[in-house]
């Protein structure tokens, strides 16, 4: 129910009545809207995660320090709500902290000293906190390691699984089927649903050590690029505002905008150059 729900855009021509007969949800949760967070939490998490980029290693404490010493007072447990109602934690291993789902099976890191050097050998996909001028939403990306273009992404109000698993299916319908997929540890890419769709199409899933922003960094690099040249420059209003604006930065960012460590190309340059064809055996 909570994913269907997801799924209704309340800025979308179709009534909302529509939309909930066409999900198969009723209309009555719909209409009921959540309790609106203050404008005080909602300035709080979007320093939070300003400073979550600057320094994934800070924790609850550290943070609550920071923002204290800035004029916001707050507590350590309540800095700590609210890093999880962003799904933004400390990037640091660490024992006993996974907040996996307990029945979902955890699969091994394959990327270790391995040499990405071809396309669609390695996807990787995440999950970050947006902040809209009242609310915020979830984004979600699949990226090609090898040309850092991003495949498909969609945004989200809720953390759940099927938003992941629609950006994954447009991308394996658009760009064939990567080698490995490698993920966090999130219960939205432990899910049965999730790592069924990545075996039915025969894709070796690889997950990051807990807490290990190194084993998923391009992606999180990704995260940095679009915040720093998009979503902290704007205030989106709507939902619909902020899926328009990303859409218009992403396919900057894939079509146009140079990568240094791409040799200044862009990604669509990386992706769709023509690779070259093996040498014919000689008779």
């Amino acid at each position: 129910m909570a994913e269907r729900k997801a799924m209704i855009d309340r800025d979308h021509d179709l009534p909302l009545t529509r939309q909930a007969q066409a999900l198969g949800i009723s209309r009555g949760s719909v209409y009921s809207l959540p309790t609106p967070m203050s404008e005080r939490d909602l300035a709080l998490m979007r320093r939070i995660d300003e400073l979550h980029l600057d320094r994934p290693f800070a924790g609850a404490r550290m943070l609550r320090d920071l923002l204290n010493a800035e004029g916001f007072p707050v507590g350590r447990k309540h800095v700590s709500t609210l890093m999880r109602r962003m799904g933004t934690e400390a990037l640091y291993r660490k024992p006993n902290t996974s907040r996996r789902h307990r029945a979902h099976p955890i699969y091994p890191y394959l990327l270790r000293g391995l040499a990405i050097d071809r396309l669609n050998q390695v996807w990787a996909m995440d999950i970050t906190y947006v902040p809209m001028a009242r609310g915020f939403v979830y984004l979600a990306a699949v990226m090609d390691w090898h040309s850092r273009k991003v495949l498909a992404w969609r945004l989200s109000n809720t953390l759940d699984s099927q938003f992941c698993i629609d950006a994954v299916e447009e991308a394996l319908q658009r760009y064939g089927t990567p080698e490995i997929f490698n993920t966090d540890q999130g219960c939205q890419f432990t899910s049965e649903a999730f790592t069924g769709l990545l075996k039915a199409h025969g894709i070796r899933i690889s997950m990051d050590g807990k807490g290990c922003w190194r084993d998923n960094v391009f992606i999180e690099r990704l995260w940095r690029t679009i915040k720093y040249e998009e979503v902290y420059l704007h205030a989106y209003e709507t939902v619909s505002h902020a899926r328009l604006a990303l859409e218009r930065y992403i396919d900057f960012y894939n079509a146009r905008r140079p990568h240094s460590r791409l040799d200044r190309r862009t990604p669509d340059q990386v992706y769709f150059k023509p690779q070259p064809q093996p040498l014919p055996k000689a008779a």
